[in-house]
């Protein structure tokens, strides 16, 4: 899956479900996990920390601010 479609499913996720976006799409990568198939485990958990990075209020700890 290309990067951009991460960053769309991201999107369609926290426009769809808001705050609980984070936790359906873990819930989506341990399902992957539990069913062997490491290749979607990765694409969610890419999802679960695309979203994660676009709820952010600000920075992170080791991130510069230009």
């Amino acid at each position: 899956m290309d990067e951009i479609d991460i960053w769309r499913v991201a999107d369609l996720l926290m426009k769809e479900y808001g705050d609980d976006a984070v936790s359906l799409a873990s819930k989506r990568a341990d399902s992957m996990l539990a069913q062997g198939d490491t290749e979607g485990f990765t694409v969610w958990l890419k999802v679960v920390k695309t979203i994660e990075t676009l709820q952010r209020k600000g920075p992170g700890e080791d991130e510069a601010v230009n």
